[in-house]
Formats: structure tokens, sequence, C-alpha cells
């Protein structure tokens, strides 16, 4: 089996040599870019991921291979199969990341790679262990029952999530001809925006034409920067409270709600936007300085 918990292993120092270089780069010119408080806590989070998608992995991969016994084909391995099985999990990625903006339950697990009011490549790093729980993995089993083996989606995935760490950093800008094709970190930048005109637009992991096919692609603005964070303004250096800090709103609220119905939406509804949405001036942001 191909263990994702390998291939970003493997990946792990070119991940840690971006971030030294992208810190080099702006401790002089804009050094708000990094706070050791944040970046230490993207570190846990990262640590926290790992441990849980393993122990979601061994959980899981008994119900992973049951389901392949049910595939529709036999897919050899080769080439072109690989390209396809990528194409394919990224077009899956796409829809289960627009869904963790539109579904609450979701919404919850994925919160934590919201929360910083930063934005730099140790920011790919801060993801939740809740993944497993609110059912990240659902996604990608139409491929197992296609007929790509657990080990090859699982192989995909990584590769997918191994990409999106270089579209984390406001130290690029534009490149050209890619945008139309790639997400890149001008697409992303966007997507990590609380300004109300970038909230919930481009979902693409790695090709940027499934928000250009399906009306979610908005192009970042010279004249309006990215803010980043919670429209809430949420604050907060803890990993613990940054990961179950939707969970436990969300349990508030289903418990304050009044029948069944109103619990359900607090659960699975629409992610509530808080009318004080940036109210208070993001201090430990100023707009992205171009370093040559």
């Amino acid at each position: 089996m191909i263990s994702v918990e390998l291939i970003l292993l493997a990946l792990s120092p070119v991940f840690l040599a971006f971030v030294a270089w992208e810190w080099w780069r702006y401790r002089q010119v804009q050094p708000v870019m990094y706070r050791w408080q944040d970046s230490l806590a993207n570190a846990v989070l990262a640590l926290m991921h790992q441990g849980g998608e393993l122990l979601a992995v061994i959980v899981l991969m008994p119900l992973f291979i049951w389901l392949y016994q049910w595939r529709l084909f036999d897919i050899d391995l080769n080439a072109g199969t690989m390209l396809l099985a990528f194409v394919l999990q990224d077009f899956l990625y796409y829809w289960f990341h627009r869904a963790s903006h539109q579904i609450r339950w979701l919404w919850a697990s994925h919160i934590a790679h919201h929360s910083s009011r930063q934005l730099n490549f140790s920011t790919a790093f801060r993801q939740s262990l809740t993944y497993p729980i609110s059912g990240m993995w659902l996604f990608w089993t139409p491929m197992i029952l296609i007929g790509f083996t657990p080990s090859i989606v699982l192989a995909v995935v990584a590769l997918n999530l191994a990409f999106q760490f270089f579209v984390h950093t406001q130290a690029v800008k534009k490149l050209g001809v890619l945008e139309y094709i790639f997400n890149t970190p001008s697409h992303h930048r966007v997507h990590h925006a609380c300004n109300p005109r970038y909230i919930d637009k481009n979902y693409a992991g790695v090709l940027i034409i499934w928000d250009r096919l399906f009306g979610t692609f908005t192009p970042e603005r010279a004249d309006e920067p990215c803010r980043y964070g919670l429209t809430d303004d949420f604050a907060s250096d803890n990993p613990i409270r940054i990961t179950f800090y939707e969970w436990q709103n969300m349990w508030q609220d289903c418990l304050a709600a009044k029948g069944w119905h109103q619990r359900l939406r607090s659960i699975v509804g629409k992610p509530a936007t808080k009318s004080k949405a940036n109210k208070q001036a993001h201090l430990l942001e100023k707009p992205t300085l171009d370093v040559d």
C-alpha cells in the first residue's frame, strides 16, 4: 500500500525549505508575514492531522478493500490511468472543498484551515484532525467503486495535497497563462480571503478549470487586497481551540435549537456569515508588498 503519510513525509524537507525561504524573503521587508506563534500552531496542527489521518486509514482500509470488491472495472496501472486518477480525484476534491464551505458539519473541520490571519507557506500545514469524523474520505469512495485500488486513490490524494502546499503564499505574483488552467497562489489567496467579494470562491485543488466551469471562480483584484481570517474575527494560536472551535459552536447551536428541523439545520445547514464580519481591523495583516 502506498502510504499518504509516507509521501507527505518524504516531501517534508522540500516544504520546510520553502517555508524558510519565504520567511527569509520577508524578514526585513514585511516581518509581520510570519508570527512564530501562528507558525508553531500550524506545525502542531499538522502533526495532529497526520496522526488522525494515519489512524483513519488503519480503521477505514477494511471498508475500502470491501468496496473495491464491488468495482465496476479492473483498471491496469499505467501512465494514462494514473493521469485519469489524478484528474478524477481533483474533480472530486473540488466538490469536497465546495461542500466544506456549504455544509456546516464539513465546515467544522475545514474552518481550522481558514482560521489564521496570516497566509504563508506554513498555513498549508494548518489542518484539522477531525476530517475523518466529518467524512472527507467519503468523497474518494467513487474512485474505488470505479476500479482504482485504495492505495492508488490514497496516493493521488497525497499528491494533490502536496501540490496545494505551493499555492499558500503571497510571495508569488500572477503566473500568466497558467492562471487559466491551474490553481495558483493568486487564485488561492482569493479562496483564503474574508473580503465579501472573495468569500466561497476558488475551491480548486490543482485545476482551476472546475471553478471556471461551475461558476465559483473570482480573480484576485489589485484594487482590493485580500484580508485573511474568519468573518467573526476569531483569533487563537491554541491548536485545541482552533480544532474544536466550530464543533463547539455547532453543538451549542444544536442544543439551543427548537425542534428537530432547526437542530438538523444547525448541523448540516450552510455555515453562518456573521454580520460583524471584518468589523475589527486586521492589525496583523497589511497589503502584500512586492519583494524582489
